[in-house]
């Protein structure tokens, strides 16, 4: 069974999106090569590259279905830090971040923005996403409240924008593995948060 397209905004609002028809996306011979010359493409002289998200989306679930190397290129999680990070691609200058991430069952990410936009594809395992949003006072700038969260399977993908706060969980019964594909990532915008304390630190 196909899986579901989602997107959150900025505010943890979350939908689901029309998606292609699986049929629709098979191709003969389609590498990873191919994938990263369209994205480019799909990016090229746009201002605002979260506009282009459902393009992005339709080329990640074209790439996840032709593809067999990327849904075998994954690493065993770290037994100290509970996960792991396979950088797919990596040139000089080369703007965006494509890679595989490993989850080990039961470990939980820090609560994040990504500073970019970004498409994560479900591989292996079962994943919770939980989804925050600003909640500023003038005693605590950086508050956060928490908004909802959705579980994702195999098949599944979830794109958000720049400032979407989440955070991930790997559930179920085996170690998640996700295929992710990010922007060029602002420095200045990209925060880990502490709920307890109501701080945001640049991460």
């Amino acid at each position: 069974m196909q899986g579901k397209d989602w997107f959150v905004a900025e505010n943890g609002q979350h939908q689901v999106c029309k998606s292609a028809r699986e049929w629709d996306l098979l191709r003969d011979n389609y590498r990873l090569y191919r994938f990263l010359t369209e994205v480019e493409d799909v990016l090229k002289d746009v201002e605002d590259e979260s506009t282009r998200l459902p393009e992005l989306r339709m080329l990640v679930r074209r790439l996840i279905i032709n593809s067999y190397w990327v849904q075998s290129q994954f690493l065993q999680p770290d037994p100290k830090t509970g996960n792991s990070v396979l950088l797919l691609y990596d040139e000089l200058g080369f703007p965006l971040t494509v890679q595989t991430v490993t989850f080990a069952l039961g470990t939980t990410s820090n609560i994040h923005n990504h500073g970019t936009w970004g498409i994560v594809a479900i591989l292996k395992g079962q994943e919770k996403n939980t989804f925050w949003r600003r909640n500023s006072t003038s005693e605590f700038p950086d508050q956060i409240e928490k908004v909802g969260e959705i579980d994702l399977y195999p098949g599944d993908l979830i794109s958000f924008t720049s400032e979407t706060i989440h955070q991930v969980q790997a559930v179920g019964e085996e170690p998640t593995v996700t295929f992710n594909i990010y922007g060029e990532t602002d420095p200045k915008k990209r925060f880990e948060f502490e709920v307890i304390n109501h701080i945001a630190k640049k991460f």
